[in-house]
């Protein structure tokens, strides 16, 4: 499929700058200009952190284009995403991993250019189109699916959340007050279904290599059904305490939906679900090898580390969301502590 994507990107102009890392030109170059015999194309190549200087460099060194084609991971996305918001042209997305809904949404997280998450960016439109080729997405080395399982799994939750607080959507949220709809709840709800269902099949399948339907349901929910979902049901403390967790340096040494997966654990146990649905989350985490414990977050916080991770976290705005009753720094402290040693005895 990513053959053909000029096909794809010729639909919304003839001139056409393809956005790469130089891994992923490096792999996929024969495929992504198998169709540009004629060399009609620029290609920029991006490497390191997603912040307002790496942008503005990026920028200088595109000349004129119709279409960005954006190929590769989140950070590469992002990008593309403020660079077509901030000229006003299109955008083609072809993600090489799903670990996040990035693809898919109308955001951009930046990072310091120390690599500490401090701003989010929400543009005027989603991408035109995001082309999904399943067989690439199955090369990738499967903790990329893994953290697309996490991120995707905070979606139904989350929503929870932001239906009981009647707290407003991403959806223009710069100009208006938005609500959950219908739509959005059945499709946050539909992502849960799928990573329960088809989540620990699907990491079999990426393992031989091997798109299968199963494969294909997860990759879905990954990209789509959480993107869409998250825009339309909002984001609470499950990203709130992921994205807050690069406010120490040993933070970025997790992926986003790996943090935020130990954010859904302290989002169950902040709101008190039930017990049989805190173990039908930890299972999954489990069966997934999503990290729901500090030690496997790559982490060794000291007191010092989870209060600066807690002041960020009830910093964002997504903590308003939560109808949770914890709004001081020792309390967020204790979450993540009972998260934590819960998880310890999920494992064993």
């Amino acid at each position: 499929m990513l053959a053909d994507v000029r096909r794809y990107a010729d639909r919304f102009g003839p001139n056409h700058l393809f956005l790469v890392d130089s891994f992923v030109q490096g792999l996929l170059a024969p495929v992504l200009y198998a169709g540009y015999e004629d060399g009609a194309y620029q290609t920029v190549l991006f490497e390191g952190e997603i912040s307002h200087r790496s942008i503005e460099e990026v920028s200088a060194r595109i000349g004129s284009a119709d279409v960005i084609i954006a190929v590769g991971g989140g950070k590469v996305i992002d990008v593309a995403k403020m660079i077509a918001s901030e000229r006003r042209i299109a955008l083609v997305v072809c993600p090489t991993i799903a670990s996040t809904d990035a693809p898919t949404s109308a955001m951009s997280i930046l990072y310091s250019d120390e690599g500490e998450m401090n701003e989010i960016v929400i543009h005027r439109a989603n991408p035109d189109l995001v082309l999904v080729d399943t067989k690439v997405i199955s090369a990738a080395p499967r903790r990329f699916l893994v953290a697309g399982i996490g991120d995707a799994l905070s979606t139904y939750y989350e929503g929870l959340s932001n239906e009981r607080m009647g707290h407003a959507n991403y959806v223009w949220c710069d100009t208006e007050q938005g609500r959950a709809t219908l739509a959005g709840r059945a499709i946050a709800r539909a992502c849960a279904d799928t990573l329960f269902r088809d989540g620990p099949a699907a990491l079999i399948a990426c393992d031989v290599k091997e798109p299968i339907p199963a494969f294909e349901n997860v990759v879905e929910a990954n990209v789509l059904l959480s993107g869409i979902g998250f825009e339309n049901v909002g984001c609470s403390i499950a990203h709130a305490i992921g994205n807050a967790i690069t406010a120490i340096p040993e933070g970025e040494r997790a992926m986003h939906g790996e943090r935020v997966a130990f954010g859904t654990l302290c989002l169950l146990i902040a709101e008190d679900y039930p017990d049989d649905e805190i173990s039908r989350v930890l299972d999954l985490c489990v069966a997934c090898g999503l990290p729901i414990t500090f030690e496997a977050l790559g982490l060794d916080p000291s007191q010092e580390d989870l209060e600066k991770i807690a002041e960020a976290a009830l910093a964002a705005e997504s903590w308003s969301a939560s109808p949770a009753d914890i709004h001081d720094v020792a309390g967020v402290v204790s979450l993540m502590r009972a998260a934590n040693a819960l998880g310890m005895s999920a494992l064993g």
